[in-house]
C-alpha cells in the first residue's frame, strides 16, 4: 500500500477544528460526536482528564461502528496545573485572557484510536504556549475579532494568534485541537500491521 493511504475513520467529536485538520491531512472520516459528559474530577491532572475522556468517547462510538476505526479526542488548557475551560460569557473570556497574559500555559490533548474487540491505542500530547503581555485594549481588540466562547482558554492559535501569542513549544496543531502528525503516524502503523498480518496468512 502507498505510504499515504489512510483508512476512513469515525470521528467521535463535533470540533470543527479537528475536522479541518483531518481534511488537510487527507484522512476521510464520518462524523459521529460522542455524547459524553466532560467534567474534570477532583484531584485529576489535566493529562489524566483528557486521556479518560478521549477513551470514553472513542469506546462509546466504537460500539455503534464495529469494524471501523474510531478517533476520540479531548483538549484542555491548563495554567499552573489547573484546567481552564471554555468561558461562560464575554466577561469570563476577557478574564481568562488576562490570566494567561505574559505567562506560559500547557495544552493537553488526549487521543484514542480504537476498533471494537480489536485494538485500542491512546496517548497524550502536550504543548506549551507563551502569551504576550496583553493590555486591556489588546484583549478588547482580540475578543472583537474572535469568537472566544467556544474555545478552551478563550483563544485560538489559528485565529489572529499573532496578536496574543509570543511562542509555542511543541506541536502547534495540538494547540489547535489535534496532534495530526501523530494521528497520521499511528494510522500508518495500523495499516502496516494489518497489511503484514494479511500477507503472512
Amino acid at each position: 500500500m502507498p505510504d499515504e493511504f489512510f483508512p476512513p475513520i469515525v470521528l467521535a467529536s463535533s470540533s470543527p477544528r479537528r475536522q479541518e485538520l483531518l481534511r488537510q491531512a487527507g484522512i476521510d472520516f464520518l462524523l459521529h460526536p460522542a455524547d459524553i459528559p466532560e467534567p474534570c474530577r477532583p484531584g485529576e491532572a489535566p493529562a489524566q482528564t483528557v486521556i479518560r475522556l478521549a477513551e470514553a468517547k472513542a469506546t462509546a462510538v466504537s460500539e455503534l461502528f464495529p469494524g471501523q476505526i474510531v478517533l476520540g479526542a479531548d483538549t484542555l488548557v491548563s495554567l499552573d496545573g489547573r484546567a481552564l475551560g471554555k468561558p461562560a460569557d464575554l466577561s469570563a473570556a476577557k478574564a481568562l485572557l488576562h490570566q494567561l497574559s505574559g505567562r506560559t500555559h500547557e495544552v493537553h490533548t488526549g487521543v484514542c484510536l480504537c476498533r471494537k474487540d480489536d485494538f485500542s491505542c491512546s496517548w497524550v500530547c502536550c504543548s506549551r504556549v507563551t502569551f504576550k503581555e496583553l493590555s486591556h485594549a489588546d484583549i478588547e481588540r482580540y475578543v472583537s475579532l474572535v469568537n472566544t466562547l467556544d474555545k478552551a482558554g478563550a483563544y485560538a492559535l489559528q485565529e489572529h494568534g499573532e496578536m496574543i501569542i509570543a511562542a509555542v513549544t511543541g506541536d502547534r496543531n495540538n494547540v489547535i485541537g489535534l496532534p495530526i502528525d501523530e494521528v497520521r503516524q499511528k494510522l500508518k502503523e495500523i495499516v502496516h500491521d494489518e497489511s503484514s498480518s494479511a500477507t503472512s496468512i
